[in-house]
């Protein structure tokens, strides 16, 4: 097993060679939509409720549901707010979810955006009894679906453990986006050749700012747009990527779409700025490096 800190040895950002963006841009911009499946038959990945009196519940229905609203009525507020504007998102889908929600699945790929594995439904890496499988299983249904294996994967929560990164190059993943660890992609090492990491976020990330710390509806905007700016700035001297990371059940309500919608056109007026996918990201720094 390799020790996890090894995948990348530390290379600070300032000795980084300078790269070039497409058309000159500054900052290439990847907006995700995390699309998951939960069961609610386990305990659920996150909560909105808290337990009633502190006994916690099975089947936890509020919880369950407030997902549920999302996959029946958010992703179509994030779909629509994409489309309008033209932006290819990233779909970091758990594969079942490609038979469980077909509909939703569907809509993203009418759209044509990239798919991208992020489990095979809802669980955590270190938690399932064979990631191989589970791995597998993944490409295998978006493969069916879509025609072509994904290039890229996001585990859920961002798990791994000594085994994750060998076995998904292994089964033909191309790049990761768990490793928030710089600006630009960088190489990772595995048993099976160097996996590229795309530059994600834990912070312009809509679970961390509304499901974690409970900001209002307008912060995940002005977080992302404090984010992007300072970015812009900064991607004078070298290329930046910036990752926009949402949720249907969380983004895609009443309350939250319009600041959303407001985050797409402030980046979108920005000259020298390159909407791109996670596939798209990692082919240009292959190029480019």
């Amino acid at each position: 097993m390799a020790v996890l800190s090894d995948r990348a040895p530390y290379q600070a950002f300032v000795d980084r060679p300078r790269l070039h963006l497409p058309n000159e841009a500054r900052v290439a911009v990847w907006v995700i939509v995390n699309v998951e499946e939960w069961s609610i038959e386990r305990t659920l990945p996150r909560t909105v409720l808290p337990a009633p009196m502190g006994q916690p519940l099975m089947p936890d229905l509020p919880n369950w549901a407030w997902h549920e609203y999302g996959m029946r009525v958010g992703f179509w507020r994030l779909l629509a707010a994409l489309e309008k504007r033209g932006i290819r998102a990233t779909f970091a889908v758990n594969g079942n979810v490609c038979h469980s929600y077909e509909r939703v699945a569907r809509g993203a790929r009418d759209a044509g955006w990239e798919f991208m594995g992020h489990g095979f439904t809802q669980r955590p890496m270190h938690h399932l009894e064979d990631q191989r499988k589970a791995i597998a299983d993944t490409v295998e249904a978006i493969r069916a679906y879509t025609g072509k294996p994904p290039a890229g994967w996001e585990s859920p929560g961002l798990t791994e453990n000594e085994d994750t990164l060998d076995l998904l190059a292994q089964a033909g993943i191309g790049y990761v986006a768990n490793w928030v660890i710089d600006d630009l992609p960088l190489e990772l090492s595995t048993r099976h050749g160097p996996i590229l990491s795309v530059p994600y976020s834990v912070e312009t990330n809509d679970i961390v700012v509304h499901a974690v710390q409970h900001l209002p509806s307008d912060a995940f905007m002005r977080r992302c747009i404090d984010q992007f700016d300072r970015l812009w700035l900064e991607g004078e001297q070298n290329a930046r990527v910036m990752a926009i990371s949402t949720h249907p059940y969380l983004t895609g309500v009443p309350h939250r779409i319009g600041y959303f919608e407001q985050l797409l056109d402030h980046v979108l007026a920005r000259a020298q700025t390159a909407i791109m996918t996670g596939e798209e990201i990692a082919a240009w720094y292959r190029t480019a490096a």
